[in-house]
């Protein structure tokens, strides 16, 4: 269950976006962006911008309607899977109901499907890089490698750009798949999900779970009641998403 006062950010989402430094490693078949730093792990990520991690093959855009979105970006816990805060053991992971099939209907339409998550426990001491990473190759186990992850590993204090709902992770997650904000939809299932997409330009659609308040529903540009009718909505009128099971 995520609890309110981590859930809700105070304060204007920021304009800005912090990008890391281009310092390319290699892990399980991905490569990943980070801040070089000597200072404790948490000191890092409070230093440094987002964590990218994308596969070790070319990534870009792949659809080339004009009708259909260039990507789509999945909020993490609560919305792929089941929330659990904190959580760094990936035997705990249990994916949501309909979550497996609505990344695999985006798939289908040729769209690049990404993962954009706030992970403070980073910046708390909670988890470690390790931790984050172990739970990134469950979920990609699960659901197939995801084009993109863009992560932030900041607390709620650390002014960064890139922890939602400031835009930077949905920013960052488009820069690195070649694709359009204005052409990328935001699933997610809390507020910041939908505030992170309005101040990048794209388009979110919310997707609400019993920890979501009546408040963020009510302010959602768009909702749906499932991860796979939140796909189908961002597709055109006769090529809905309900028999890409």
């Amino acid at each position: 269950m995520r609890i309110s006062t981590l859930r809700h950010r105070s304060g204007p989402a920021k304009p800005s976006v912090v990008i890391c430094s281009r310092f390319v490693m290699f892990s399980s078949g991905y490569s990943y962006t980070m801040r070089i730093s000597t200072s404790p792990e948490h000191q890092a990520a409070v230093d440094g911008g987002p964590w990218l991690f994308s596969p070790d093959r070319p990534t870009a855009v792949r659809t080339s309607s004009l009708f259909l979105p260039e990507a789509v970006l999945f909020d993490r816990d609560g919305t792929l899977v089941e929330d659990i805060p904190y959580n760094g053991d990936p035997e705990l992971l249990r994916p949501m109901p309909g979550a497996r099939a609505a990344v695999a209907a985006a798939r289908s339409f040729g769209l690049a499907v990404g993962v954009v998550s706030n992970q403070s426990g980073v910046a708390r001491g909670l988890l470690s890089r390790e931790h984050v990473e172990a739970v990134r190759r469950r979920v990609d186990s699960m659901f197939g490698l995801f084009d993109v992850w863009a992560v932030c590993p900041h607390g709620p204090a650390d002014g960064c750009g890139c922890r939602k709902p400031a835009p930077g992770l949905v920013l960052a997650a488009c820069e690195r798949l070649g694709a359009d904000p204005v052409r990328t939809v935001v699933i997610g299932d809390i507020g910041s999900d939908m505030a992170a997409a309005a101040a990048a330009g794209a388009r979110g659609v919310l997707v609400p779970t019993p920890v979501t308040l009546r408040a963020e529903v009510r302010g959602a540009a768009e909702t749906a009641p499932d991860l796979l009718a939140a796909v189908s909505a961002v597709l055109p009128a006769g090529a809905r998403a309900g028999g890409a099971r």
